[in-house]
């Protein structure tokens, strides 16, 4: 779909627009628009799975056309390794899709999570965390002084029950396939 875009010819904006809010190529504004979001969100989710590595022979060779060998440069690595990084990255979108079983097992995870936040179990929250959990704090949401990065269940666990009274506007979500929370207000929910 990109490629296909950059192939198409230029037309003059001050080319009349026939009726019907169409391009003189017979194509819908919005519609277009719509698609590129749609494919522009795809390809985000996508490359947020890839490896960096993977992410810089995908998007060189398949967006703009870089040679393998040039890429290999970047890299340190062979053209061969390099077609490969590329291959598995193109591969990732047929696996990026969630089977129910899966989004099921993830919905009872947060589930018993967000029990258990709304409860203040400490315990609880233990239960479910990986012991060793680690989280890292985005800057722009930091307080001065804090720290960036909390390593361990332990650790962690203590911080989200000092807001447990706010858990009743956290609500489960789907975030790029994949089940989890969302803080908001209750009206966002519905």
């Amino acid at each position: 779909m990109l490629r296909s875009r950059t192939s198409r010819r230029e037309q003059s904006l001050a080319a009349p627009a026939r009726a019907g809010c169409k391009h003189r190529s017979g194509t819908d504004p919005e519609h277009e628009a719509l698609l590129a979001d749609s494919v522009g969100l795809a390809l985000l989710v996508i490359l947020d799975k890839l490896t960096p590595a993977e992410r810089l022979a995908f998007v060189l060779h398949d967006m703009f056309a870089v040679p393998f060998d040039e890429i290999a440069s970047i890299l340190g690595r062979s053209p061969t390794a390099t077609r490969q990084l590329a291959s598995r990255a193109r591969r990732v979108q047929g696996a990026a899709t969630v089977s129910n079983a899966e989004l099921s097992q993830q919905r009872g995870v947060v589930d018993a999570f967000l029990a258990a936040l709304r409860a203040g179990d400490f315990e609880g929250l233990l239960a479910v965390l990986d012991p060793d959990v680690v989280v890292r704090v985005d800057e722009a949401a930091a307080r001065r002084g804090a720290p960036r990065e909390i390593r361990g269940a332990r650790n962690w666990a203590t911080g989200p029950l000092a807001f447990s009274k706010v858990a009743r506007f956290v609500q489960p979500t789907l975030v790029n396939g994949a089940v989890g929370l969302r803080l908001g207000p209750a009206w966002a929910a519905v």
